[in-house]
């Protein structure tokens, strides 16, 4: 069976199809979210978008932290994203709004590496991590395509951005933000993407080249001591900062990649998870 799936992020929600024979991803419809709007509205716009979709075997959904994804109750406070849904049951709500029984919740880090272990870069790969870097940066740890997020060889809960690196939080380092803020400091210019600064870079601007590796050299420093622990293979990036990878690949010494889908490899996932949880 086709399976419904909902990918939602700060500023987008998308519909698909994800078709398990293929894991072939048909996308019904992309389209803006107000995510800072009142919890009712917001429950609106995703209802919306998953109305376009069959739902007689239910909705998996990808959707970011913090969240209870058992539950379905969102713990959003100063993310920049849904602050009017702190403590608000998002799966009960969508649920009576869509009138399906059946609704999974899953991490969307999580998602994308489970998408990259059915039918991406680590396919099939027994220990592997997908690492996900765009506003924030994202991990799961993979053990024969199930997540891993406890034990002593994972950072806790499997998400790396709750580590510290150089005594400050990881995405001090790693992160958009804080490679926007890293170029403004070694530039005295403000850039307006990291996209910008790798079109630089390829370009032949050295100081933005430097920029992407420093930033990369700390992810490879905070990332390879868990990679050890865990004994991963291969390492897949994503996320927006992922079109970079030819730029720093160098500096990761470990094995590792950059998805060739940023766009599906989240659907698939969740997809993949909703079928082995029926």
């Amino acid at each position: 069976m086709d399976v419904a799936v909902l990918e939602i992020g700060g500023s987008h929600v998308t519909a698909a199809l994800v078709a398990p024979e293929t894991w072939e991803v048909t996308e019904v419809d992309r389209a803006k979210l107000e995510s800072q709007a009142p919890a009712g509205e917001v429950v609106e716009q995703l209802a919306d978008a998953a109305r376009k979709l069959p739902l007689a075997n239910g909705l998996a959904v990808a959707l970011p932290g913090p969240f209870d994804f058992g539950t379905g109750v969102a713990w959003y406070r100063g993310q920049g994203k849904f602050d009017q849904l702190y403590g608000f049951n998002l799966g009960e709500a969508l649920g009576a709004a869509l009138g399906i029984g059946r609704l999974m919740f899953m991490n969307d880090a999580e998602a994308f590496a489970v998408g990259e272990w059915t039918a991406g870069e680590v396919r099939g790969v027994e220990r592997c991590v997908g690492v996900t870097i765009g506003t924030g940066i994202g991990t799961a740890f993979l053990a024969d395509g199930r997540v891993v997020r406890e034990g002593g060889t994972v950072p806790p809960g499997g998400e790396l951005y709750k580590t510290s690196y150089a005594g400050k939080p990881l995405e001090d380092s790693i992160s958009a933000r804080a490679i926007l803020r890293r170029y403004a400091e070694t530039t005295g210019t403000e850039a307006p993407g990291v996209k910008e600064i790798a079109d630089q870079a390829r370009a032949g601007d050295t100081a933005a080249h430097q920029v992407l590796r420093s930033a990369f050299t700390d992810l490879a420093e905070a990332l390879k001591p868990w990679l050890d622990r865990f004994g991963v293979t291969h390492t897949v990036l994503g996320g927006s900062i992922s079109g970079a990878f030819d730029l720093v690949d160098a500096v990761l010494d470990f094995p590792a990649s950059a998805t060739k889908d940023t766009e599906h490899s989240a659907l698939v996932g969740a997809a993949a998870h909703y079928l082995r949880s029926t």
